[in-house]
């Protein structure tokens, strides 16, 4: 061990990890295999401090830095090659719930299973990732939908501080009355800002049981569903939402799936959604169930270790036709026994979470409902780029369904779903830089680019933190 890193070592409360040590192949997996970097370094840090000293280390050697919230990225955001990682995972994972305040403490490397379990303990919640074993950061600085969006708008509409250690060593409490420019930054700007160590959340009354589960329907149902969906749609109340999958049973088979949501009884929920069960799904699996399981519907279709391409597109409303188109191709995948894909179609009400204006934080709002594009396969990561031209082909699809309906940015989906190739050689998909940067920030931040990049020059002029939609300083 050298010097510099013994000394190093010393200095850090938490645990360094290098190539060296037993625990490094740990260190460095995360949910999707085809996002492990080969980290020089690993920081298991255990404070605000821990996390000063590792930026302070990673510049003084010329290491890039990547942080680590819940490992989540399927682009390796939170990863990087010969760099240091920054890792809040393994310490800095506590929730603490003020029940009289309504506030939730939660640590930067903590996922929204724990804050779902921790805060209904008091009859309370806030707005979550839809897959709970998500870190709660990466989620809430990219915006975050969620099934309570419909009641409570997106998670940064929920966050009310957040501490920030900045590129220059600074610890920052960001909020809307302290260092106004960071927080509005942070809320969409993901982790272009600095390291988030604990984020400070308002928390909701919330009754302890909702009514969720899935329908399975087979294709030739597929046009009433649709028909019914509109109709819902056009209507649609801040109690429900629903997220409709494309996708194949086991054997291959074409089936359209919905997982639905009422934020109230098994009664309610059966009444409430009647035209949809009397089209007579083959399997129904929604039933009353404890709030803290809402947000692990989609848990088995994305679990740990296999690799995983995401790509996000925006609809208008529902279309029969590119439905149908879409479960065709995505049978006709299955049939290759490679790829495993489905195309999540997310019905979460939009009214509150478009009641904040656009120029109110940095995340880029829109109409248009969300699409995810999920494609997985087994541990060759070299089959990166033939996935990237899968999903390409899929979302392409929806884009001729909506017609002349979406913008450049809408087509370019949810930046929590943007799969932004990063550093990917042995896939052959080259590095996000230069003009194709410059374009995906711009679609990704729309009209607060200007602003982001203004704060972007105070906050990281030498741009250190750069591994989600990276945003050039002014």
């Amino acid at each position: 061990m050298s010097d510099s890193i013994a000394s190093f070592v010393k200095a850090i409360k938490g645990d360094v990890v290098t190539p060296v040590n037993p625990d490094y192949a740990k260190s460095i997996a995360r949910w999707a295999k085809n996002a492990e970097r080969k980290a020089k370094v690993v920081v298991h840090v255990k404070d605000a401090e821990d996390v000063v000293k590792s930026i302070a280390y990673a510049k003084e050697h010329k290491l890039p830095i990547a942080i680590r919230g819940g490992g989540h990225n399927a682009a390796g955001a939170s990863s990087i090659e010969d760099g240091l990682v920054i890792d809040l995972n393994r310490h800095l994972n506590h929730v603490r719930v003020d029940a009289e305040n309504k506030l939730g403490y939660v640590g930067g490397g903590a996922i929204w299973a724990q804050v779902d379990h921790e805060a209904i303990k008091y009859g309370l919640a806030t707005v979550g990732g839809t897959v709970n074993h998500t870190g709660v950061a990466g989620l809430t600085l990219g915006g975050g939908y969620g099934w309570l969006s419909g009641r409570h708008g997106l998670a940064i509409d929920n966050l009310r501080q957040a501490t920030i250690v900045t590129a220059n060593g600074s610890i920052l409490t960001a909020s809307d009355t302290q260092n106004q420019d960071l927080f509005w930054a942070i809320r969409g700007g993901g982790s272009n800002f600095g390291v988030a160590t604990e984020l400070v959340y308002q928390l909701h009354p919330q009754r302890k049981t909702v009514f969720a589960g899935n329908a399975v329907y087979t294709p030739d149902k597929v046009e009433k569903l649709i028909e019914l969906t509109k109709k819902w749609w056009d209507n649609v109340g801040e109690d429900e939402g629903m997220i409709q999958g494309v996708t194949v049973t086991p054997d291959g088979k074409p089936i359209f799936v919905i997982i639905f949501f009422y934020n109230g009884s098994e009664e309610e929920g059966r009444a409430h959604y009647k035209e949809f069960f009397d089209v007579g799904p083959v399997v129904d699996t929604v039933s009353e169930i404890p709030y803290e399981r809402l947000n692990s519907q989609l848990n088995a279709q994305v679990a740990h270790g296999r690799c995983y391409y995401l790509k996000g597109v925006s609809q208008v409303s529902p279309n029969y036709q590119a439905t149908v188109e879409l479960l065709q191709k995505v049978a006709g995948l299955a049939k290759g026994g490679v790829f495993s894909t489905s195309m999540l179609h997310e019905y979460f009400p939009m009214a509150k979470a478009n009641s904040v204006p656009v120029s109110a934080t940095a995340f880029r709002r829109q109409g248009a409902s969300n699409i995810l594009t999920s494609i997985s396969w087994e541990e060759d990561v070299g089959k990166t780029k033939e996935a990237r031209d899968l999903a390409k082909e899929l979302v392409d699809i929806v884009i001729r369904g909506q017609g002349n309906s979406l913008d450049d940015a809408e087509k370019s989906g949810y930046t929590n779903y943007g799969h932004e190739d990063i550093d990917v050689p042995s896939a052959n998909l080259g590095s996000l830089t230069g003009d194709h940067a410059a374009k995906r920030a711009d679609l990704a931040y729309a009209s607060n680019y200007p602003r982001l990049q203004e704060i972007k020059k105070t906050h990281d002029p030498e741009n250190i933190f750069n591994r989600w939609y990276p945003i050039t300083p002014a």
